[in-house]
């Protein structure tokens, strides 16, 4: 058995769980937050709230997960990203904060107050932008040793076009991703005002998406061109995921089947993530760890997967629960049942 290939598929798989339970989450609260200052909050605000009060508990789930596993795994992973996510680590976390405590506070009068819903939706909105710089630092070229000391080069993060990239994709496709989850539950609770607003929203953030993600291969191209010919060799998942964002954009455009449209958004951010982590084997920060040289021990190796795989086993079934109890409760979907 290849432990190594099987350890990144599940960590893999684990992230991109995240990706996308975490942009519909970040998403919904900067359209909130726009909903208030444009004055439609009234509109859509009971659908955003109804998608948020039950899953917001659960996104971060997976994320924990795949850092525990990224460092159980892959041991020098620790050593050589240590210094290097200080910073983007230390803002994630601040960001974090903010968001929570917005939602430890809801209760006491703060929910309709415009600061806690600015900080809110905007710190929500950037916390794909600093956790996605660890995408760009994988790539190389950030990180160097000598004499056993790894020295971070902060400077050359910020004057590369390629991180710029990534946190450029990161920030539209998260409201794309929300944007197009949201028009299939308003559908779905028919609410037509909500979906006539966020329907817009939807296709409004389909072309930055695509032109994001085009400009990622642009700039990938001179940063790591081993990277950039792997991902060509991989140049049928990515057309794949093209294909599905035209279906997606096509059927919202038409006004129909929104539920097939958001399946659509998942399989094309599904081929375009895996697309883009097979094309980064076997390389988990280039050139120093790499899924074979840095793995953990066999016997280790056999526990992290047992424990992730069961992982993936409880949390699965959990989230359909969850979706099934209140996001696709008829009763609840049209505000009919509120959460205990």
């Amino acid at each position: 058995m290849n432990y190594e290939l099987l350890g990144m598929t599940v960590l893999w798989i684990f992230l991109f769980g995240y990706l996308i339970v975490a942009s519909i989450d970040f998403g919904a609260g900067f359209f909130s937050y726009v909903s208030t200052i444009t004055g439609k909050r009234h509109i859509i605000h009971n659908i955003i709230e109804r998608y948020l009060s039950p899953v917001w508990e659960v996104t971060n789930v997976f994320l924990v997960f795949f850092y525990i596993g990224l460092v159980g795994f892959f041991p020098d992973a620790a050593y050589y990203y240590g210094t290097a996510l200080l910073v983007p680590g230390s803002i994630a976390v601040i960001l974090l904060a903010v968001r929570g405590s917005y939602y430890a506070f809801s209760n006491y009068g703060v929910k309709n107050n415009r600061i806690y819903m600015f900080l809110y939706g905007v710190s929500g909105w950037l916390i794909p932008a600093a956790l996605s710089t660890v995408l760009a630092i994988s790539e190389g070229g950030y990180i160097s040793e000598e004499g056993g000391k790894v020295t971070f080069h902060v400077g050359k993060l910020f004057t590369n076009v390629y991180p710029y990239s990534v946190i450029f994709l990161a920030l539209v496709s998260v409201l794309y991703i929300s944007a197009m989850f949201l028009t299939y539950y308003a559908a779905k609770a028919e609410d037509n005002g909500a979906l006539e607003i966020v329907r817009k929203y939807a296709l409004f953030w389909s072309a930055p998406t695509i032109l994001a993600s085009l400009f990622v291969f642009y700039a990938i191209q001179d940063h790591n061109a081993e990277h950039f010919n792997n991902m060509i060799t991989n140049a049928w998942m990515f057309i794949l995921s093209f294909l599905f964002f035209l279906i997606a954009v096509y059927l919202v455009w038409k006004r129909r089947n929104y539920g097939w449209a958001f399946l659509c958004v998942v399989l094309q951010f599904g081929f375009a993530w895996f697309g883009y982590g097979a094309s980064h084997l076997p390389y988990v920060l280039y050139p120093y760890v790499n899924i074979y040289d840095s793995f953990t021990n066999p016997a280790m190796a056999t526990a992290l997967i047992a424990v992730f795989i069961l992982g993936l086993l409880v949390l699965i079934p959990s989230l359909f629960l969850l979706l099934r109890l209140f996001l696709f409760d008829a009763n609840y979907v049209k505000g009919k049942k509120t959460p205990r």
